[in-house]
């Protein structure tokens, strides 16, 4: 972030914080900051960050819905409302360390004006600095999607169509620490909630197993592990989701072991920037997804930052590529080799299997099908745009007189006007 725009979100901050401004309305929020021994101003705050609550409230949002309730009342000038539920927050959350944070502020801001956001002598900012910095940036971070709110109706843009299999979906923006939870309803996406999250220390684009990097991309949820396998660390669970994906592999990415997970006992939330890779939530939150999301049929699209656009503006530029899979579709089911082996690409590449290897695949099972005619079931594809143009296809193959089939999973990319396939294989 650019020093300017940091410093105008500062500034927003405080005037939240402090009452210089009215707040404006908006959605809920949630939360992130890292529990640490050397956290700043620490010893002035009266609850323990290391001792559980008798009785936490769980409730995904609820946390961070209260946080920014804190913020709306210290910036209307409530500041005996804001203290009083700033105390009941961190007594209910002792472990929330940015709530810790306001709540040091509000006491402070009873005897004096307040300089910053955390705002401890400068001693304790000194010791401090590191886990200072990180609690105003989740701030900043929190108090910019709030005010960043997609407009009502729209969807990222990468989803073009979902099949009903899909019954959920999952977004996030690393430009604003968010994750954002989708349902597919009959009528199309909706959005059930928005999330803090946590990414990699070393920022976003992973390449390299290492890197600290969390990954962007399209990929999917592809298992549930269960807590008690898992070490205190992760929390309340884990969803590994599906990095290195084939457009990774094309580019010769490697790593691995990225996941959707929690936090450990001691920490509410981590700071924006704090994972090794993977995409961290508060437990409360994560809990919510895990009981929401199915295995295998959830994507997760991890952007740098979501374009929300009206489901319908989406469909006349998705033409191009419906008219290459209807293509593929026909020759495949009128037994046409020409033309379906025209549609992959020369580079492609299938689990090791070339071109050449794919075209023999595609014969046998053009012979076997013996005339039938192939269906396309539960057929999604979604878009992803950088330095190329790629769709990510996903549907069940049924042959005519059959009632199931194959799960196909293609990953196309235009190369000028043509759109054409690098990767396919069964994943179901």
């Amino acid at each position: 972030m650019h020093r300017a725009s940091a410093t105008l979100l500062l500034v927003t901050a405080l005037s939240l914080l402090c009452g210089a401004a009215p707040a404006q309305d908006g959605e809920k929020k949630k939360t992130s900051g890292k529990a640490t021994p050397a956290d700043a101003g620490a010893s002035r705050y009266k609850a323990d960050t290391h001792r559980p609550s008798a009785r936490p409230v769980d409730k995904d949002g609820e946390a961070e819905a209260r946080l920014i309730e804190i913020y709306k009342l210290a910036g209307h000038a409530k500041g005996r409302e804001a203290l009083a539920k700033a105390e009941r927050l961190v007594h209910d959350h002792p472990n929330f360390q940015l709530a810790q944070l306001v709540y040091g502020d509000l006491l402070a801001a009873r005897s004096r004006p307040l300089r910053a956001v955390g705002d401890v002598s400068d001693a304790e900012a000194r010791a401090g600095a590191s886990s200072l910095a990180e609690l105003r940036q989740e701030s900043l971070m929190r108090l910019k999607a709030l005010r960043e709110r997609p407009a009502p109706g729209t969807i990222p843009s990468q989803f073009l169509a979902l099949a009903p299999r899909n019954r959920h979906a999952i977004a996030v923006d690393a430009s604003r620490s968010r994750l954002y939870l989708f349902e597919n309803t009959a009528t199309g996406l909706r959005l059930l909630s928005d999330y803090y999250i946590s990414l990699g220390k070393s920022g976003i684009e992973k390449s390299v197993e290492g890197d600290l990097r969390t990954p962007l991309g399209i990929y999917f949820v592809t298992s549930n592990l269960d807590p008690k396998s898992l070490k205190d660390f992760y929390g309340s669970g884990a969803l590994p989701i599906s990095y290195p994906n084939p457009l990774d592999i094309k580019r010769g990415k490697t790593g691995g072991g990225i996941w959707l997970h929690g936090t450990p006992p001691t920490q509410f939330s981590r700071a924006p920037l704090a994972t090794d890779g993977c995409v961290v939530l508060a437990n409360p939150d994560l809990e919510r997804i895990i009981r929401t999301v199915e295995v295998r049929s959830t994507p997760v699209v991890i952007a740098q930052s979501l374009t929300w656009v009206a489901p319908h503006s989406i469909k006349a530029d998705s033409k191009s590529f419906e008219d290459a899979l209807n293509s593929w579709h026909q020759a495949k089911s009128g037994g046409d080799l020409a033309m379906l082996t025209s549609l992959y690409s020369s580079d492609f590449n299938s689990y090791g299997k070339t071109r050449d290897d794919w075209t023999a695949v595609l014969r046998s099972e053009v012979e076997k099908r013996r005339g039938r005619t192939v269906q396309l079931k539960d057929l999604s594809y979604l878009r992803w745009t950088d330095s190329a143009d790629t769709m990510v296809v996903t549907f069940g193959e049924v042959l005519s007189g059959s009632r199931t089939g194959p799960v196909r999973r293609q990953y196309w990319v235009r190369q000028g006007k043509q759109w054409k396939i690098f990767f396919e294989g069964v994943i179901g």
